[in-house]
């Protein structure tokens, strides 16, 4: 892993894309998706490395503070100030959390109106003593005028039985319509092995999902109602392990493998995730109600012949790329801040383990080839959205970053 400070310096990002369909006719290309160039600086370089850092967010309404989630359970937070030497615990929940290689703590969601409503939530694996490791969603309040987050105020919200350490998703955060989405991997192992035909295809599961619920209200013991166009509304209720006899109503799209960072553009609405691959490809998709993104049928475009039931209507990823340019991506945002103007209405998007960062254009239809991106020698395992629209690049080595022009 390359140390931060090798990389304190400025450095120069090309990201170009292919256009490219399955037939290999050529596709138009919409205005604007030509190389765009920009490069990533070290933030914040005064404050001590963070401990494996996989989220970067800043509260609703509130630019002064960014708060930094690592994985072993502890949330930080820290003063927007060029110069910030210290950052203070949020919460500290690293007790509770089983943490380790995918596992750990995933996600943190302010409630869209914090701190007049104090709700926190969390995303983290934990070891049940009956189901063994499970995801859990929980709820936390804040105190001190929202200053920190009481660890004894857990609600559990939502538990997912986990039949392996892997592929466990984990990002939560609140879409433009209110309600909490919620990212969950295909349950781990290779090639969606759990069931005659996987996770991602089996709706009776929560595994391998894009999740919705309204946590306005309550549901008998559960903290939370399904959403009036949720696609399998009025049926019981899978969050009190991740299964149902029925279709589970918490969904909101289907067929993912690990849908690793995910985001909805602050202009459109538009919900973007980035889907972790396995042999060949990595794929963004843009997601829609009761849209199937195609895993374990497809990898990317590229059937795996894999029995999936005949479920119709596959959506195909709006792009992706191959092993020659990383083997893990991390989903990020589309670009609508004011640093650098030719990069608005850019897709930005990243690979943890190559560290090349990549941009496409938020328009784009059907699907494109990723073909080049720039190297950033950075583990990229999140990227951070300001208030104001600028974009942040988290490396899991312990250093914040920016994209600048």
């Amino acid at each position: 892993m390359i140390g931060y400070r090798q990389l304190s310096w400025l450095v120069v990002a090309v990201a170009a894309v292919l256009p490219a369909c399955g037939d290999g006719d050529a596709v138009d290309v919409p205005p604007g998706s030509g190389p765009v160039s920009f490069s990533v600086q070290r933030v914040f370089p005064n404050l001590p490395a963070f401990s494996q850092p996989v989220a970067l967010i800043q509260a609703p309404g509130d630019a002064s503070r960014w708060f930094v989630v690592e994985q072993a359970g502890r949330v930080m937070v820290f003063s927007n100030n060029a110069t910030v030497s210290a950052a203070t615990e949020f919460v500290n929940i690293t007790a509770r959390v089983a943490a380790g290689g995918e596992t750990g703590l995933l996600g943190m969601a302010f409630h869209p109106d914090f701190p007049g409503d104090p709700r926190v939530y969390l995303s983290y694996t934990f070891s049940d003593s009956t189901l063994g490791l499970v995801s859990r969603i929980s709820e936390f309040t804040a105190i001190n005028g929202g200053a920190t987050l009481d660890p004894t105020t857990e609600q559990v919200v939502m538990t997912v039985q986990q039949p392996e350490t892997n592929h466990n998703g984990g990002g939560i955060g609140f879409g433009p319509d209110g309600f909490l989405y919620i990212g969950f991997g295909d349950g781990g192992g290779g090639d969606d092995q759990h069931g005659s035909i996987g996770n991602g295809q089996r709706q009776s599961t929560l595994l391998g999902k894009m999740l919705r619920i309204d946590i306005a209200g309550t549901n008998g013991a559960f903290r939370y109602q399904i959403p009036l166009d949720n696609p399998y509304r009025g049926n019981a209720f899978c969050g009190d392990d991740g299964t149902g006899t029925l279709n589970c109503p918490e969904i909101y799209a289907l067929g993912f493998r690990n849908p690793w960072r995910w985001s909805f553009d602050r202009q459109t609405g538009q919900l973007w995730v980035a889907d972790v691959g396995q042999d060949a490809l990595e794929e963004v998709d843009r997601v829609v109600v009761g849209g199937n993104y195609g895993w374990r049928c497809f990898e990317g475009t590229r059937n795996t012949g894999m029995a999936c039931g005949s479920l119709p209507n596959l959506l195909p990823p709006v792009a992706e790329y191959g092993r020659s340019l990383g083997q893990s991506i991390t989903g990020g945002y589309v670009y609508r801040g004011t640093a650098v103007p030719s990069l608005v209405g850019q897709y930005v998007f990243g690979d943890f383990l190559s560290g090349k960062i990549f941009s496409i254009p938020a328009g784009t239809q059907p699907t494109m080839t990723v073909s080049s991106g720039f190297d950033s020698g950075l583990n990229i395992s999140s990227f951070g959205e300001g208030n104001d629209g600028e974009l942040y690049v988290v490396d899991y080595g312990g250093a914040l970053y920016r994209v600048s022009p």
